[in-house]
């Protein structure tokens, strides 16, 4: 069956998410973070998309854009194959990245759109990594930057200088967005899957598995929701191994 065409929004503007399949991070080192906004400035550009903020946390991207031609869906596909070749290559991983297609949201007025501009960069903040303003790989410098590829003039039209964005970013707020991430799984509940998955009693026996078998228990894990991180300490098998499931 084929799948149906995207709705897009009549302002133009669209929060869209990608994420990690299973949670799989998608960027391990500051070169990986590099090339994907390396690929976003050129397929933006050539597609004549506006990127009016982004965020790029390890294992899903937030992104506000701007769209008067519908070519969205195009961005994120040309996007999501290069950096998947990209990862796979340099990791030498195969098979997907990303969990299914992009999600998004229309972003219809003024109030909605600087909501979700802040929320956007406010997502170091809500994992509890750091304040907005000192997150390295979101486009938070960027305001009022004439000389990037983000443009920030429909937000600075609304918000206005930097010093009042730079206030307005900070104040506490109960910004509610679309969101990719579930809610977050403890040890409890993924013991119980890795029991009733693989009906074993410890989740170190899949160590005991040869190779193929184990991969393939490691990609259920993964399919079912549990993190890297959990995978890794409940079964003792290395994090590099259980990406490259």
């Amino acid at each position: 069956m084929a799948r149906q065409a995207r709705e897009m929004s009549d302002s133009g503007f669209m929060h869209v998410i990608v994420r990690g399949i299973g949670r799989q991070l998608l960027f391990e080192e500051e070169e990986n973070y590099a090339f994907y906004l390396d690929s976003l400035e050129r397929y933006s550009r050539d597609l004549q998309v506006t990127v009016c903020a982004y965020c790029l946390m390890e294992n899903h991207v937030h992104l506000l854009l701007y769209d008067a031609g519908k070519q969205i869906p195009t961005l994120m596909k040309k996007l999501g194959v290069r950096y998947s070749w990209y990862f796979n290559k340099k990791y030498q991983r195969t098979g997907h990245l990303f969990q299914d297609r992009y999600r998004s949201e229309k972003v219809e007025d003024d109030a909605y759109l600087v909501t979700v501009f802040r929320y956007i960069l406010r997502n170091p903040e809500k994992a509890g990594i750091c304040r907005a303003s000192e997150y390295r790989w979101s486009s938070y410098a960027l305001y009022g930057n004439r000389k990037s590829f983000v443009d920030t003039g429909a937000l600075e039209e609304i918000i206005g200088d930097k010093t009042a964005y730079e206030a307005w970013i900070s104040e506490e707020n109960e910004d509610e967005c679309l969101e990719y991430m579930p809610p977050k799984h403890d040890d409890e509940w993924a013991l119980k899957v890795i029991h009733k998955q693989m009906a074993v009693k410890s989740g170190t026996a899949l160590q005991e598995m040869d190779r193929v078998k184990r991969n393939e228990a490691l990609r259920k894990l993964k399919k079912a929701g549990l993190s890297v991180r959990q995978i890794e300490r409940l079964t003792g098998i290395n994090r590099g191994t259980v990406q490259k499931a």
